[in-house]
């Protein structure tokens, strides 16, 4: 039988310096990768983004056809 965890012991432990540098090497790691392949992203995103149909019967008018100011 697994022996039960209390919620708020991690599994592994580590010093709030170790956790920080963690932290900060992850975020790095992130940030380049990010970077490297922004134009990869940014394209999966638009294929993924319906496009807009201003034909749609149900779509709500949010703010109606006030006159410009």
């Amino acid at each position: 039988m697994t022996p039960k965890r209390s919620a708020q012991s991690p599994e592994y432990a580590v010093s709030d310096e170790a956790a920080a540098y963690i932290a900060d090497a992850l975020m790095e790691i992130a940030l380049q990768f990010e970077a490297t392949h922004f134009a990869q992203i940014r394209r999966h995103y638009q294929s993924a983004t319906p496009t807009p149909d201003d034909n749609d019967p149900w779509q709500l008018e949010l703010f109606g056809t006030h006159p410009p100011f």
